[in-house]
């Protein structure tokens, strides 16, 4: 077997798990009304039956207290039994294990229940720097409340069936908050000393114990470096972890914290992270405490799994977005299809990203995923007929994809010599070397499932009156498009132009970046760091606005170290020789950069959809997708992608 270690069972107490796949507690949106729903048992099963070998279910609450979102699931009534228990045997009956987070956010909240800001509780006064939270101290009687609610949740989670829980204790969450003398500034039993900070954790470990079975595994998830000034760091967490080892059945390593930007980057670390990059410090807690150890943070590939195994880093690996992207990933991987396998690429956008906009969560590669019930099975085509694909971005990729799966003859026509669109450019920006990733995955699908790719062959009339398709899907992409400007500037070129190599700029730069999303930051930052003197106008409140927010927190820190000024809530209206002119949106003032060389546009593209007229002329059926229809980014160009594929 090529991953002897990723494949090998094993065992905890009494329970013994398939394989050292793990999918990680992360939130979904898919709960309702604070249960398990039909659309999160369809999710969680198909990752079950794509062989992982430990599904951990997102975040329950304990306490009334712990409702950081409407989405949160809830253990606090006996009420939700009966629904936990269909999700348990959801997964138990395609052969996976089943731990259940416990959860209680402390001062970390972000929900508004009825329209308002909740209050929020944590050991002191320690306000929030992220979320702008001012907690209340706790007092014992709350304590007390919420340590019983650990226990009363757990038992209800073993009533359900699950095989074990997990206490939350990672990214600065409330027994983080407890641990951390600079969070935790009590002065009775539960602050002040290290074992006082511990009591909570301690007291919640005794009062789960009290309520399951012997063999009921509990377990601690917790961060090793929190990643920011005020927060722990790796000796702080591994002197955390032998002290309550002894009373745990494992431990789940992470990195970072919700409170702060800089921490709050690795809660679902991005591309810019190295690939395993957690695992030195799950060494160092394996041998220090001698327990089961699980570790995850940018673990996207069964080979990276497997090295860290091999090092004797961990137990078991994390790979929950790898399973988001490609449900079938532990299968896949098992059979030795490694080629097939549809590899995350930390985009963060559909998985993470929907959540953080009160959206159920997907793939931007997959968009069946969080979508289960409605495109896990896609329907044979009752009449099989012959589908041209007109471009070969990820719109017409993930198109011809589906059509072939369903049954039909597919031809993708891509005039370029390569496949992927845009995002052969996108690749090409810093820290984004990886987005090349979703060219490769989709390209493969579409070929596995049958679609011919003709490269370099555009469509044209005559091209179209030659083959004669029953239906043709128009993804012909965008492409840059000047928008008004008054007077002249020394040089105006296009993100696109540059990343091409098809323009170079002078030693001061302006980028203008109206779209505030991969490409005008990360211009501005390629450019900066070759040398050039960059200044950042940014059509937004901030630079980087329209990108997930943890990967925005990345970027911008990464521009302030290069030293790129931003400007925000700018207008560009025109030039005259080496001054720029702008507008200042809300004050509607002009601003004016002086000594400037070249201007780079980040701005909206225009479709290329002249095919339409053409199509409708000769009467054949046709679909627009991606951004021929209206430019967005790759997560919508897939997604129409999909549905014009199941539409033909």
């Amino acid at each position: 077997m090529r991953f002897p270690n990723l494949f090998s069972p094993f065992t905890l107490k009494t329970t013994e798990i398939r394989n050292r796949i793990l999918s990680t507690g992360h939130d979904t949106y898919l709960p309702e009304g604070g249960l398990p729903s039909d659309a999160l048992i369809a999710y969680q099963r198909a990752r079950a039956r794509g062989g992982a070998g430990l599904i951990v279910i997102q975040v329950v609450g304990v306490h009334e207290t712990s409702r950081y979102t409407e989405a949160l699931l809830m253990g606090t009534s006996d009420d939700c039994i009966a629904p936990f228990s269909r999700l348990v045997g959801a997964i138990h009956e395609e052969g996976a294990k089943v731990f259940i987070q416990l959860f209680h956010p402390g001062r970390e909240l972000l929900g508004r229940p009825d329209g308002v800001v909740q209050p929020a509780f944590a050991p002191s006064h320690s306000p929030s720097e992220r979320f702008k939270v001012i907690p209340r101290e706790m007092s014992p009687a709350l304590i007390g409340e919420i340590l019983d609610g650990y226990g009363a949740a757990a038992r209800r989670m073993a009533e359900a069936g699950a095989d074990g829980v997990e206490i939350v204790a990672s990214h600065g969450y409330l027994p983080a908050q407890f641990m951390n003398p600079k969070v935790n500034r009590r002065e009775d039993l539960y602050g002040g000393s290290f074992d006082n900070r511990l009591r909570f954790t301690r007291e919640a470990i005794a009062a789960i114990r009290a309520q399951v079975p012997e063999e009921f595994i509990v377990g601690i998830r917790m961060s090793g470096d929190e990643h920011d000034e005020d927060g722990l760091v790796e000796d702080d967490s591994l002197a955390i972890a032998r002290a309550l080892a002894p009373e745990l059945d494992y431990l789940n390593v992470i990195a970072g914290t919700s409170a702060t930007a800089s921490g709050a980057a690795h809660i679902v670390p991005s591309m810019a992270n190295a690939h395993g990059y957690v695992a030195p410090f799950a060494q160092k807690v394996k041998q220090a405490t001698g327990k089961a150890v699980f570790v995850a943070g940018r673990i996207n590939q069964p080979q990276v799994a497997e090295e860290v195994l091999a090092s004797g880093a961990a137990d078991m690996c994390g790979m929950t977005r790898a399973m988001i992207a490609d449900p079938e990933m532990a299968n896949k991987a098992r059979a030795g299809q490694t080629d097939d396998i549809r590899a995350c690429i930390g985009c963060n956008q559909a998985c993470i990203g929907h959540f953080q906009l009160g959206l159920s969560i997907s793939c931007i590669q997959h968009p069946e995923t969080g979508r289960e019930l409605q495109y896990e099975r896609k329907p044979r085509a009752l009449t099989r007929r012959k589908i041209l694909v007109a471009g070969g971005g990820p719109a017409g990729l993930k198109a011809a994809a589906v059509a072939a799966e369903r049954g039909h003859e597919v031809h993708l026509h891509e005039r370029e010599a390569q496949t992927g669109g845009q995002a052969r450019l996108a690749q090409l920006l810093p820290k984004r070397a990886e987005f090349g990733g979703i060219i490769t995955n989709l390209t493969a699908e579409a070929e596995r499932h049958g679609a011919q790719i003709h490269r370099r062959s555009e469509v044209t009339r005559e091209l179209l009156e030659g083959e004669r398709p029953d239906s043709v899907i128009l993804a012909t992409g965008s492409k840059p498009h000047m928008p008004p400007f008054e007077g002249e500037a020394a040089q105006i070129v296009h993100a696109a132009d540059i990343l091409a190599g098809r323009a170079t700029t002078g030693s001061r730069v302006v980028v203008y970046d109206w779209m505030g999303d991969w490409a005008g930051s990360g211009i501005a930052e390629k450019l900066a760091a070759e040398g050039a003197n960059v200044r950042l106008a940014v059509n937004h409140h901030c630079a980087a606005a329209s990108i997930q927010t943890y990967i925005r927190f990345e970027t911008v820190a990464r521009l302030h170290r290069l030293g790129v000024e931003v400007h925000p809530w700018l207008r560009l209206y025109g030039g005259d020789g080496r001054t720029a002119y702008f507008i200042h949106t809300p004050s509607r003032e002009a601003v004016v950069m002086d000594d400037v060389d070249t201007i780079v546009l980040n701005t909206p593209n225009l479709q290329e959809d002249g095919l339409a007229n053409i199509l409708q002329e000769l009467g054949i059926e046709h679909h627009l997708v991606g951004d021929c229809l209206s430019p967005r980014t790759a997560e919508e160009a897939v997604y129409e992608g999909m549905l014009a594929g199941l539409a033909v």
